[in-house]
C-alpha cells in the first residue's frame, strides 16, 4: 500500500483559479501542491484579486489530500501490527506435527509403517502410489486399486519390493488415479512432519518440516500435538 497520495491537473488551454496555466496532465504530491499554491499567491495581481470559490475549492483539494495520506499512513501501520501478530501466532507452530500439501515423506529406516495420506477429486478405478529415494530412484510400488473420492490413508512399510529396509530419509510420493472411463484424477497431495522452524525471507512465513519439506503457511491443512512418550 502506497502513503503517497497525489493531485492531477487536466491539460487544458485555460487559466487555473490562480492564474497559471498547466501544462500536459500531471501528478503532483503534497509539498508541490504547497509550492504551486504559495506560487499562485506570490504572483497574483492584487488589484485583481481571484474569485474566492476558486481559492476555496483548490483549498479543498489540498484538505482532501492530506486527509487521505493521514488514511493512508493509519492503514499502513495497521497492516504492519496485523503482520507482525500473525507472524507470532505462525511461530507458535514450532514444535507441532503439520499437515501440508505436499509430496514428501521420512522414514526413520526402522521398518515401521509410513502413514501416507492424499485426496482424489473423484472417485478412481485405479490408483497407483510410487515411493522415489532422494536420487529418484523407484523403491517401491503400491497398487491400491479403486479408491472413492476424498481423503485416502495408506502407510508404506518402509521396505522395498524385495522386503529389505530402506535406509534413513526422505522419499518422494507420487500418486497416479484413473476413473472407470481412464481419465486422470486430480490428486492433492498431502504430507505430515514436525515443524522445525519457520522463515520469512520470502515475505511470508515458510514452515521447514523435519521430513526436508517446505511449505508455505498457506498450504497447511492440519495441526496436531506431538505425540508424547509412553
Amino acid at each position: 500500500m502506497s502513503a503517497t497520495s497525489s493531485v492531477t491537473s487536466t491539460d487544458t488551454t485555460s487559466q487555473t483559479g490562480f492564474g497559471l496555466t498547466t501544462g500536459a496532465e500531471q501528478t503532483i504530491g503534497r509539498d508541490e501542491f504547497l509550492k504551486l499554491l504559495v506560487a499562485q499567491l506570490k504572483y497574483q495581481d492584487p488589484l485583481k484579486p481571484q474569485d474566492n470559490t476558486q481559492f476555496v475549492a483548490e483549498l479543498a483539494q489540498f484538505s482532501n489530500l492530506e486527509q487521505t495520506m493521514g488514511i493512508n499512513d493509519r492503514l499502513d501501520t495497521l497492516t504492519l501490527q496485523a503482520q507482525g501478530q500473525s507472524n507470532a501466532e505462525v511461530i507458535g507452530l514450532v514444535g507441532k506435527v503439520a499437515t501440508v500439501r505436499g509430496s514428501i515423506v521420512t522414514s526413520d529406516g526402522n521398518g515401521l509403517a509410513v502413514p501416507l495420506s492424499f485426496t482424489l477429486a473423484d472417485a478412481a478405478e485405479k490408483t497407483t502410489v510410487t515411493i522415489q529415494d532422494d536420487t529418484g530412484r523407484v523403491v517401491r510400488t503400491l497398487e491400491l486399486g479403486p479408491k472413492g473420492a476424498g481423503v485416502v490413508q495408506v502407510s508404506w512399510d518402509g521396505r522395498d519390493l524385495a522386503g529389505n529396509v530402506q535406509p534413513a530419509g526422505s522419499y518422494q510420493i507420487v500418486v497416479q488415479a484413473t476413473s472407470s472411463t481412464g481419465a486422470a484424477v486430480s490428486v492433492t497431495q498431502q504430507s505430515t512432519g514436525l515443524v522445525e522452524s519457520i522463515s520469512f525471507d520470502k515475505g511470508y512465513p515458510v514452515l521447514q518440516l523435519d521430513s526436508g519439506l517446505s511449505a508455505p503457511v498457506s498450504d497447511l491443512l492440519r495441526v496436531d500435538s506431538p505425540p508424547t512418550d509412553p
